[in-house]
């Protein structure tokens, strides 16, 4: 039985995207950039004119997606220029929450095998703040770590190993840095957008951080891809 001539052969036909789908991709996209754009102001508000210019769109196009982001209270608007709205500051206030749900089982698994108390560390501007705990469940005694506990970011394994530099050592170990007599181990969390995060782990004896080091990275590399 004869082939098939290859060049005569029918055209694979790729699935058609509906016009729709695309026009509203677009316009999510076009409003995510333009709430970025207001975010991205430092000092004076961006004007309508501004973000027009900022995102590639007419004056008009801006107007239409500023309705949506103000009926949710993501902007407001004054006269011409516009700053962001208190609904960002309710969404900000959503965002912890989800991490600790979403990291709670790495870091209970690690707290467990290790019989340290973890934690997730997320860093704001200057500072570390623990924002998810877990206690062992078997040790006799344990470091007790409040959530939201703060401390410099340059201070702690904890805070040092949140800007710890790709091709650095994968962890890093601190010794009374925080609190006399409690021994850390962390390693950052990487590839989450947006995200400046250790796993850490902090006990009241000395930590074989070459046995646990890596038990705290492959933690973390858990914990960023429970939060991609």
């Amino acid at each position: 039985m004869a082939r098939p001539d290859p060049a005569h052969a029918a055209p694979r036909l790729q699935p058609e995207v509906p016009a729709g789908t695309k026009e509203s991709s677009l316009t999510l996209e076009r409003g995510l950039s333009l709430l970025q754009a207001v975010a991205d102001a430092e000092s004076e508000a961006p004007t309508i004119s501004d973000l027009a210019a900022r995102i590639g769109v007419s004056r008009a196009a801006v107007y239409r997606l500023l309705g949506p982001l103000q009926s949710r209270g993501l902007v407001r608007r004054e006269g011409s220029r516009v700053r962001l709205g208190l609904g960002v500051l309710w969404l900000a206030g959503r965002v912890l929450p989800q991490l600790r749900v979403a990291c709670t089982p790495a870091l209970r698994g690690l707290a467990e095998k290790v019989g340290a108390t973890a934690h997730l560390t997320v860093a704001d501007g200057s500072e570390a703040q623990a924002v998810a705990v877990v206690e062992p469940s078997w040790t006799s005694y344990h470091v007790s770590y409040r959530v939201g506990t703060r401390h410099p970011v340059q201070r702690g394994a904890a805070g040092q190993a949140v800007d710890l530099p790709v091709g650095s050592p994968r962890w890093i170990s601190s010794s009374g840095d925080l609190q006399q007599g409690a021994f850390g181990v962390a390693a950052p969390v990487r590839g989450v957008p947006g995200l400046r995060a250790s796993v850490g782990v902090v006990a009241l004896q000395p930590i074989a951080a070459d046995e646990i080091g890596p038990m705290v990275v492959e933690t973390a590399e858990t914990v960023a891809e429970a939060l991609r």
